[in-house]
């Protein structure tokens, strides 16, 4: 799984927060909203937050216990390549 660090796993502690939508992640980090539209989608699909609400439209996003995970093994991340941390964070879930 290949992370932009710093910034994925800041979006992931806000979403340790609650369930949010991304202009407001932005807001929170000071960062650009368009950027953040396009974290997301790959986050999601290393399965770290889901989407919620009535519609997939919706733009909510909840932290999984998978994201719970790889905020836990942060440190980790600086010194094991992407397909090992892979493996870390399913091993700590």
């Amino acid at each position: 799984m290949k992370l932009v660090d710093p910034t994925d796993f800041d979006v992931l502690e806000v979403l340790l927060e609650g369930r949010n939508v991304a202009t407001n992640v932005a807001v929170e980090l000071d960062q650009d909203r368009a950027y953040i539209n396009t974290r997301m989608p790959q986050l999601y699909d290393h399965g770290l937050v889901e989407k919620i609400g009535p519609a997939d439209n919706s733009g909510l996003y909840e932290l999984t216990d998978r994201g719970r995970a790889a905020i836990a093994c942060q440190e980790q991340y600086e010194h094991a390549d992407p397909n090992r941390f892979e493996a870390i964070v399913d091993e700590t879930r």
